[in-house]
């Protein structure tokens, strides 16, 4: 398999995520023998506010470098447990490794999901965001925009009846029947104000509780942080989740099969200190801690 080690990529300019072996995605088998694989999607053509979050991947890699292999609270080392690559800036993985997306603005998340939906059918999704993200082409005069990629995996029967999973939802809306469309899909919503009088321990255990061991799929969109934490995002939403409490959400689902992840909406130009980029980072090694809690159970 044609790779790099972490100081060779350095030598060209960038810093590999998580300081991980790089691949080079032209290859004929890149990915072969590969757990999961993290993919750069310098992509933001279809934010509606501000632009900025094709920026992320970059950053992303350089700010991931301080993140050490062992996972105090899973005590597990994350990366001698399965073996994780960095996949380069591509668009998809087709060697039965779990993709872990970063984008790149929310529109990425479909593609991703297709193409896993397509190996596993259809998917438990954890769907963590200010957002509803169901608006459709009347709003933008586009179908696949940022704010449409659970829309049209609810309508593609990319999800699971009754296996969309919605947290930090706070946003404003455009009409009353907004969220129409995933109440008639059996979507379990967990707006900010069902966070704080239940708490995301709680909300957790129900989550996996209903999961259970059906092919989960996470998509984070950092604008479910409270902009306090992670300000470097192109549609701020105050009064959002705690950088604990989204640690708190992904800890908390140890045991799930995990078979992908994106995470999205993270515009290191409206970053201050790289507090959002360094979060996105945790957010990353996170989900891969899960998958490789998955595999070490078997």
């Amino acid at each position: 398999m044609p790779q790099q080690s972490a100081a060779e990529y350095l030598r060209h300019g960038q810093m590999p995520f998580f300081r991980l072996p790089v691949v080079d995605p032209a290859g004929a088998t890149p990915y072969a023998g590969a757990d999961a694989v993290l993919l750069g999607v310098p992509y933001d053509g279809a934010v509606t506010y501000q632009a900025g979050a094709r920026l992320a991947p970059y950053h992303l890699r350089r700010t991931s470098a301080l993140l050490q292999t062992f996972h105090q609270v899973h005590q597990l080392d994350v990366f001698r447990s399965i073996r994780v690559l960095d996949g380069g800036n591509v668009a998809i993985v087709g060697a039965g490794a779990a993709p872990f997306v970063v984008g790149g603005d929310h529109s990425v998340a479909l593609p991703a999901m297709r193409a896993v939906a397509a190996v596993h059918g259809s998917l438990a999704v954890l769907h963590v965001d200010a957002h509803l993200d169901t608006s459709g082409p009347e709003v933008w005069g586009e179908p696949f925009h940022h704010g449409a990629p659970i829309r049209n995996a609810l309508t593609e029967g990319l999800v699971a009846p009754g296996q969309l999973f919605q947290v930090g939802l706070r946003a404003s809306w455009g009409h009353p029947e907004e969220g129409a469309l995933v109440a008639a899909h059996g979507a379990h919503g967990f707006p900010m104000q069902v966070v704080e009088a239940r708490g995301i321990e709680a909300i957790t255990r129900e989550i996996h509780a209903a999961v259970g061991g059906r092919p989960l799929y996470v998509t984070f969109d950092v604008d479910a942080i409270d902009p306090a934490f992670a300000p470097g995002t192109g549609t701020p939403v105050p009064g959002g989740l705690t950088a604990r409490e989204a640690f708190q959400l992904l800890r908390g689902m140890a045991g799930a099969r995990l078979v992908g992840m994106d995470l999205v909406e993270v515009s290191p130009a409206l970053d201050h200190a790289d507090l959002t980029c360094h979060l996105g980072a945790w957010l990353l090694y996170e989900g891969l801690a899960l998958r490789a809690l998955a595999a070490a159970r078997g």
